[in-house]
């Protein structure tokens, strides 16, 4: 299956000229307001917030609204998407569940845990919390299947490849007038 490239460019744009999607429907608590202050002022913008161009010109944000929100003043990269609202909207409620539904190695990440350091309490007490949150999230192993064993009896068949389908026709009468049990397959 091929996959579209929707990405149209990157652009630099001051965050107070993006419009928020007026169906955002994330919401973003405090801790998640500090953490991200924190982040941005101890490492800086390392991704790109996404959006897609109105008619008027604008860009409408899909993603990255806290970013915007926090440093209005900011001259930040966006990625602007050739997607129609349906397709925005779309993004806009799939972007994080869908990157919600990874798991955690608990080994992995206690091992990036111990390399990290910060002097922002608001992104300590986040990382803090990570263990603990991805082990209660951790899926449980599934039971080893139990399928009782089956006995498949020895069967010999042949497949013969037709050049269309009155040739397949063909054989299959022939086949069957000798007395072998046939049956016509398409793939």
């Amino acid at each position: 299956m091929p996959i579209r490239d929707r990405i149209l460019e990157l652009r630099r744009v001051c965050a107070a000229d993006l419009r928020p999607h007026p169906r955002n429907w994330r919401t973003h608590p405090t801790a998640q307001h500090d953490a991200l202050r924190g982040l941005l002022a101890e490492v800086g913008y390392a991704s790109a917030l996404l959006a897609r161009e109105l008619n008027d010109g604008t860009l409408e944000l899909i993603d990255g609204h806290l970013r915007a929100e926090l440093t209005p003043d900011a001259v930040v990269p966006v990625l602007v998407l050739d997607v129609d609202h349906r397709e925005a909207e779309k993004l806009l409620a799939t972007l994080d569940p869908v990157a919600n539904l990874a798991t955690a190695s608990p080994v992995q990440l206690q091992s990036l845990l111990a390399e990290i350091d910060t002097e922002n309490a608001a992104i300590q007490q986040m990382l803090d919390t990570l263990p603990t949150q991805y082990a209660a999230a951790e899926p449980a192993e599934p039971p080893p299947c139990q399928r009782p064993a089956v006995p498949v009896p020895e069967c010999y068949e042949v497949v013969v490849e037709c050049r269309d389908e009155v040739d397949q026709q063909t054989v299959f009468e022939r086949m069957r007038s000798e007395g072998y049990k046939c049956r016509v397959l398409t793939l």
